[in-house]
């Protein structure tokens, strides 16, 4: 049974606190981490949320999330190299390890102009993330998301991006609910850790019939995910980072977030 000194929380699993919030909850309870999306810097501003984070004692895997590369227009794609160096900036200041980075894609570009795009974008970047010691994390996100969301949807393809820049400031994110499917999953993941590109493990779990392909994940052992296969998988590799919880439910984001993550504890420990 893990310890929660082992897990990580994001704070988009418990999309309706702030923060404080987060930080509190989630140190009272024992976790070892916090992971924060950029949406709750938004209202604070990244000096007070830097002051949050650093005051709260919780280490940061990660700030989520950087990417979106590829776009028809020039002007876009430069406005997301200005983003993605905000990104580093911000994680910097918090005290992240990593950005977490979902590539983007475009409805009507094939995927393998998509995919050229991405590896233009991260070349662009990887100085710059380099330069403040930030590591650049490529998450695959599941096939159903290829059309306008990440044109990376294996852990292959993140490793020939991962090949072709050659940086060790760039690796990959492998989240359970994006790669599980993969029947090279195991393989990808062995060879993630002979190249030294295994920054980030995310858990939650599967529904085996999803009402809504982007917010309706459950608490790990709820679903059809053999969770601690790959975590063992992951581990065998070298990983010795935190496993970060990312949950994104309408259904649980409508409960008491207090017993939610009362809840988010057990499943973690005896499912993960």
């Amino acid at each position: 049974m893990p310890e929660l000194s082992t897990a990580a929380v994001h704070t988009m699993t418990n999309k309706s606190w702030s923060l404080q919030q987060c930080c509190d909850a989630y140190a009272t309870a024992g976790f070892g981490g916090v992971s924060v999306w950029r949406n709750v810097i938004e209202p604070i501003g990244i000096t007070e949320a830097s002051k949050i984070v650093r005051a709260s004692g919780l280490k940061v895997p990660a700030l989520v999330r950087g990417g979106f590369f590829p776009a028809f227009e020039s002007t876009l794609r430069q406005a997301a190299l200005d983003d993605n160096q905000r990104c580093i900036d911000e994680a910097a200041e918090i005290g992240a390890e990593m950005v977490v980075l979902v590539v983007g894609a475009v409805v009507g570009m094939p995927l393998a102009e998509a995919r050229k795009q991405v590896n233009e974008g991260l070349s662009n970047v990887i100085d710059y993330a380099a330069k403040n010691k930030i590591k650049l994390a490529i998450e695959p996100l599941h096939p159903m998301y290829a059309a306008d969301r990440s044109c990376i949807n294996r852990m292959q393809e993140a490793r020939h991006a991962c090949e072709a820049i050659a940086s060790p400031w760039l690796g990959i994110a492998v989240d359970v609910y994006h790669v599980w499917w993969d029947p090279d999953l195991e393989a990808e993941i062995a060879l993630a850790g002979e190249q030294k590109t295994l920054f980030g493990f995310h858990v939650c779990d599967w529904r085996p019939t999803p009402r809504d392909l982007l917010n309706d994940r459950v608490l790990m052992g709820a679903g059809c995910i053999d969770i601690k296969h790959i975590r063992a998988c992951v581990e065998r590799a070298g990983f010795e980072g935190l496993n970060e919880i990312e949950i994104f439910s309408n259904e649980k984001w409508a409960t008491d977030q207090e017993d939610y993550l009362k809840d988010i504890a057990k499943a973690y420990q005896q499912h993960v």
